[in-house]
């Protein structure tokens, strides 16, 4: 039978990989929910990209503003890096995914630097193994460092910068902040004839496009909207249900590959490796081409 699996991965690559393999010699087939692969404004920025309207790819900027994230990831499991391994990981799975898929390759080499710059500072921490995320979040949790109740090990980065050099020559990077007052995504992509950038990431909200060459600062040449659901990451959580009930039905092809989710996965931990140590550049492992081939050709023995 199909198995879903939610994402990312796993939390390690070998693990990631050992999936991977048993899917493989068993024969089951594997899904991997990244959502944001259904995600409206990446669906528009991906189809503006495919169809040339910037030229061939050559840079991705992300700038992620995680507004909520002493709420969302501090004050329970996620704090600590035995649990959660990194930030980078159970938060930046999603986005290196996008980069990948904008850009059409795969991270070959990665480098990082990051630091737990403020919720590390915040002395009030306890269990609270027995709450939800709904008991404490609020928007009145305002100045990031009046935060109380933190879970009792905090060692995870809430600031993260990432360069990527990809396989297909492209450059890109990912920036994650923890204590932003606004929660949203910033893509730039830059190609050799324009580039795309999301102002906003939500329904009704706007992608700019910027073609023509102008002195100093511009509005956008063209602006596309943004449509979608208000719910579910913009209709994206539906989208992807529907996406695996036709592969577990007929088995087509789906907008997500479990492949990618095993590079966004070797991307994150090989950046949070490089983040804790010097901050040098290291290679991502490789994959056995046998698998890479079986899951790119649909899962078909």
């Amino acid at each position: 039978k199909p198995v879903f699996v939610e994402k990312p991965l796993d939390i390690t690559v070998e693990r990631c990989d050992e999936i991977l393999r048993t899917a493989y010699d068993t024969g089951t087939r594997l899904y991997v929910g990244h959502n944001m692969r259904h995600m409206p404004v990446v669906r528009l920025m991906r189809d503006l990209i495919t169809r040339g309207d910037i030229g061939e790819v050559k840079t991705v900027w992300v700038r992620h503003f995680v507004g909520h994230g002493g709420d969302f990831y501090f004050k329970d499991w996620h704090a600590d890096r035995r649990n959660s391994t990194s930030l980078l990981l159970q938060k930046g799975a999603h986005d290196l995914d996008v980069i990948h898929w904008l850009s059409g390759g795969y991270t070959e080499r990665v480098a990082a630097i990051g630091a737990l710059s403020v919720y590390g500072d915040i002395d009030d921490r306890r269990d609270r193994s027995g709450e939800r995320m709904t008991d404490w979040y609020s928007l009145d949790n305002w100045p990031p460092g009046s935060l109380r109740g933190l879970h009792p090990v905090v060692d995870v980065e809430d600031i993260s910068m990432v360069n990527m050099q990809l396989d297909n020559g492209v450059l890109a990077s990912y920036q994650q902040c923890h204590f932003t007052p606004d929660y949203w995504r910033n893509y730039t992509v830059i190609g050799d004839r324009g580039r795309v950038e999301n102002l906003g990431d939500r329904p009704g909200e706007r992608i700019g496009i910027w073609d023509r060459r102008h002195a100093g600062y511009a509005e956008p040449d063209e602006t596309v909207i943004i449509t979608g659901d208000a719910a579910g990451h913009g209709g994206a959580d539906r989208l992807m249900m529907d996406d695996f009930l036709r592969f577990v039905r007929t088995g087509r092809p789906t907008q997500t590959s479990p492949v990618a989710a095993r590079q966004a996965v070797a991307t994150a931990l090989t950046a949070t490796q490089s983040l804790r140590g010097n901050g040098s550049a290291l290679p991502i492992p490789a994959l056995d081409p046998g698998l890479v081939s079986y899951f790119e050709a649909g899962q078909l023995s």
